[in-house]
């Protein structure tokens, strides 16, 4: 090696078309962010003005593929969307909410709140995307217990990744799933009659909070399940 003007000594010259030299600019190459280089969302609508956002392409598959449980009575959360889309020999339909201001609601009480609600009353409940904003899911999912009647099918859906709601508030949002977690939560009301999945990868992870639509990504980037990077769990549970 020689000196510089400093003293100090110079490296080695390197060839740059050596397997070395191609590594260390293949390192260096910085990533092309592309659209993706910004601090705010694509879409702040979950990706609703873009088409389906990303959560929502998980939750119709999982539904899809059970759409022989939603039969009989069958309890929603919130609204009818999937019994009304999903639903096989639907007999009676349940909205259930917390808000008695709902006008959709053919029940109100607060899903926690155990001794609130009708006892065996379903045949399936649905509670897509919303036990992130219930602060004791543990009683929730025994709630989910209680309107089930023996047979009957719990299908879940929660976050593993997602943004927070300008509807509900930062001061409403209280939790992030994995799939031991929800396996716990829902074993420990329901027993061993549960399954659990992860739905998603890294590209729809980041797609999903960037705010894209799953209409954004090819179908095959949106059939890989990861289950390092869920974005979506999903619990389908059968009541002894």
């Amino acid at each position: 090696m020689g000196l510089s003007k400093r003293g100090w000594k110079s490296p080695p010259h390197r060839d740059r078309g050596s397997l070395t030299g191609r590594l260390v600019r293949k390192l260096r190459r910085p990533v092309r962010l592309g659209s993706l280089r910004r601090t705010s969302p694509i879409s702040d609508r979950w990706g609703w003005d873009r088409g389906t956002p990303i959560d929502r392409h998980f939750v119709e598959r999982f539904l899809s593929q059970h759409r022989a449980d939603i039969s009989g009575d069958v309890v929603e959360i919130g609204d009818s969307r999937y019994i009304d889309r999903f639903g096989v020999d639907v007999r009676v339909k349940h909205v259930l909410d917390v808000d008695p201001a709902n006008p959709a609601a053919t029940m109100t009480a607060d899903l926690a709140s155990e001794d609130a609600l009708p006892a065996q009353v379903a045949d399936c409940v649905i509670v897509v995307q919303t036990l992130q904003y219930v602060y004791d899911c543990a009683a929730a999912v025994r709630g989910v217990h209680r309107l089930l009647r023996g047979g009957g099918v719990a299908l879940a859906t929660m976050p593993a990744v997602s943004r927070i709601s300008r509807s509900t508030g930062v001061g409403s949002d209280f939790w992030r799933f994995t799939a031991p977690s929800v396996e716990r939560l829902f074993g420990d009301a329901f027993g061993p009659d549960v399954s659990v999945d992860a739905h998603g990868n890294v590209l729809t992870g980041i797609a999903f909070l960037a705010g894209l639509a799953a209409e954004d990504l090819r179908p095959e980037e949106l059939a890989i399940d990861d289950e390092y990077f869920p974005v979506l769990i999903t619990a389908r549970a059968v009541k002894r």
